[in-house]
């Protein structure tokens, strides 16, 4: 119980939400039961890759207990409060880099670290399967064929989750001034791959 309460303390911004529509009374016992959940989701996936680790610890467990805790708490609004949050913090972090992209050198920067990045954050050690292209100085492009977010949030009995998560990129680089972010499917919307393409717009 004690990792997963500090697991869940990265997550008050969803805390914040469900006091807010539910009142506090009825947040407390969702958080509770929230612990709970996690607590058995942490002891039932132990000796995952460290790699694998960071992404269901830190995003999919937390994600997927509290969204099935409320759920039995207030189902009509679960999913409605987990879409709102999560779309609220990754349009923070897209104006953030937005922000950034003012900085001289900084999208080139941006661009070129997507591939070393997603070879370590998104590869195979992390749980995902991917194709990298090649491609012309000035764009990325991958498709990502095995996705864990996909794979735990199906087998916590929370798919419908994924989704969100494939939105949380399109919030992050979505608008980003220079850059353009492009995916026409993802694995959690029914497509055969997420696919992923960022690119410097010519002027």
């Amino acid at each position: 119980m004690k990792e997963a309460s500090k697991i869940l303390k990265g997550k008050k911004f969803i805390k914040k939400e469900i006091e807010k529509k539910l009142g506090s009374e009825m947040c407390t016992e969702v958080w509770n039961l929230a612990h709970e959940k996690l607590d058995a989701m942490l002891e039932k996936y132990t000796g995952l890759p460290k790699g694998v680790e960071a992404h269901t610890h830190g995003f999919i467990f937390p994600a997927a207990s509290i969204y099935l805790s409320l759920k039995e708490k207030a189902q009509s609004q679960a999913y409605e409060i987990m879409q709102n949050t999560m779309k609220e913090k990754s349009l923070k972090t897209g104006k953030s880099l937005a922000r950034m992209t003012h900085i001289p050198g900084f999208k080139k920067f941006f661009l070129s670290m997507w591939d070393s990045m997603s070879r370590k954050l998104f590869g195979e050690t992390s749980g995902f399967q991917n194709i990298f292209y090649p491609c012309p100085k000035g764009e990325f492009r991958m498709d990502i064929t095995l996705c864990p977010y996909n794979k735990y949030l199906t087998e916590t009995g929370c798919p419908e989750l994924t989704k969100l998560f494939c939105e949380n990129d399109v919030y992050s680089y979505g608008n980003l001034p220079g850059l353009k972010f492009t995916r026409t499917k993802t694995l959690g919307t029914g497509g055969d791959c997420c696919d992923f393409k960022m690119e410097l717009i010519k002027k």
